[in-house]
This record gives structure tokens, sequence and C-alpha cells, in this order.
């Protein structure tokens, strides 16, 4: 997904910077033609062409063509087994998600549900049958590294508690972008979209008690 303004870490070198910027422009130009030309017509090699890049220098940054566009999966992960692991001291694991979750509907983020220039995104998973089971791949990778992550927090149940979390808020995302496809007015998805994440982390807490 295309986003020019993701920014670096504040000790990021510049080498890494060179990385990142080098994944970021091939997945911005592999997004523009998939976009264009439908996921299942764009080959990697055209990519690779279009961004200026080698096939192989493609692969170094995306092992599955699916990831050309489902790019966020690894940044998934990362935010929300370390939502867990990075929260405050006596901070509740599930407000640590919280705090992100509205953190992420706040800054208009793509793992946030919730974006006035993502109509152009999932129509182009949802008519790709490998970019929809990637996307539920990617689902489990997320529960995983979750349940990972409450387990080491000492939660009972981590694996239980992950699944049930992700699919809350997998659910309050889908209803978002449902209705974002569906032309209804923005800021009412987004307030809508806000009640129910926080009706869904108020029912999580009471199951965790």
């Amino acid at each position: 997904m295309i986003d020019e303004n993701r920014p670096g870490g504040p000790r990021e070198s510049l080498r890494e910077r060179k990385k990142r910027e080098t994944r970021q422009r091939i997945s911005n130009v592999a997004t523009v033609m998939f976009r264009e030309h439908g996921f299942d017509r764009v080959t990697v090699a055209e990519v690779a062409r279009a961004a200026g890049v080698s096939a192989m220098t493609v692969f170094n940054y995306f092992p599955r063509k699916e990831d050309l566009f489902l790019d966020r999966i690894p940044e998934a992960v990362a935010a929300f087994a370390g939502a867990v692991r990075d929260r405050a001291p006596g901070e509740a694991p599930l407000a640590a998600l919280r705090r992100l979750a509205f953190r992420f509907i706040d800054a208009r983020h793509p793992l946030g549900g919730v974006g006035e220039n993502f109509g152009g995104f999932w129509p182009v998973v949802a008519d790709s049958p490998a970019l929809r089971a990637r996307a539920r791949e990617a689902v489990e990778e997320v529960e995983r590294a979750l349940a990972g992550a409450l387990a080491e927090a000492g939660l009972a149940d981590p694996e239980l508690v992950a699944a049930v979390t992700v699919a809350a808020y997998r659910s309050v995302c889908v209803t978002s972008v449902s209705r974002q496809l569906a032309g209804d007015p923005f800021a009412e998805i987004v307030e809508d979209h806000r009640e129910r994440m926080g009706a869904a982390f108020d029912a999580l807490e009471r199951m965790v008690g």
C-alpha cells in the first residue's frame, strides 16, 4: 500500500534508510500497477522493470508477490506484539492494545481500518484469490505473535485471548471498510468505527477480567 509519509526510526542509519526507501518505492510501483491492471495480470518481472530494479532485488524485499501489495504484514505483526511487550509499567496488555488501536485510527493509519484513500486498495484484494489467501495468513501471523507476547505477559489462555482480540479487531475493520466501499459519509464511518472499537475492547476486558 502506498504511504509516502512512513517515517524511519530516530536511530535509522543511512543504509537502513536507503533500504526502507527502496522497499517502499517497489511497493508503491507495484500498488499502482496492481490497481490499474489487477494483481493477477501483473508479473514480478514487470514490477521490477517499472521500479528500475532486478526481479531478485524485489524478492530480497518481498519473499512473495502478494507481499508487494500487502506490505504492511510485518508492521502489523510487530505492532500488535510490541504493544504488549513495550507497554507502560502496570499497564494491562489489553489497555496497551486499545491504545494502539486508537492511535492507528487517529492517524488514519492503514492498519487502523479507516482512511480516506483506502478505496482503491480493498477491491484489488477482493478480486484476487491469492491476495485473499495471503490476508488470511497475515491474520494468523498476527494472532500467533500476539499470543506469544500475551504469554510472556503472564495472561491465562494467551492463545484464546489473542484469537478473540484479533477477531474482534478484524470484525470492526471489515465493517468500516465495507461502509467505505459503499460510499457512506467518511466522518460517520470514523465516528462509528471508534465507538465499535471501544465497545470491542470493553467486551474483551470483561472477558479477560
